[in-house]
């Protein structure tokens, strides 16, 4: 299912410095392999989508967390929510909200 993505302010801010740093250049093209899959299948198993229970989003959104690295020290991880979904003409428009793009805390 093709999903809308959005940013919160925060993490807007968190990919545009990953964007403009030179050495990180890889990273930010695997952030943006990431979003791909969080747009088109959230489920894709080399996100290895689960539950973050530490915390929870601004309206109580159960948080989850996508996989960006893994087996790298710092490895970068994707938290985000399901909603809040939009409408156009009628049409139901499913949304992911993106929380934060951090190393694994």
């Amino acid at each position: 299912m093709q999903r809308k993505l959005i940013f919160t302010p925060e993490a807007q801010k968190q990919k545009k410095e990953i964007e403009n740093k030179k050495s990180k250049q890889g990273l930010y093209s695997q952030v943006l392999k990431t979003l791909g899959y969080l747009e088109s299948n959230s489920k894709h198993p080399s996100l290895k989508t689960h539950l973050y229970s530490s915390i929870s989003g601004n309206n109580g959104e159960k948080i989850w967390e996508a996989y960006v690295q893994n087996r790298t020290p710092g490895a970068y991880r994707i938290f985000f929510y399901y909603g809040p979904d939009e409408t156009l003409n009628g049409k139901r428009i499913p949304v992911i909200t993106i929380f934060a793009i951090i190393p694994h805390p």
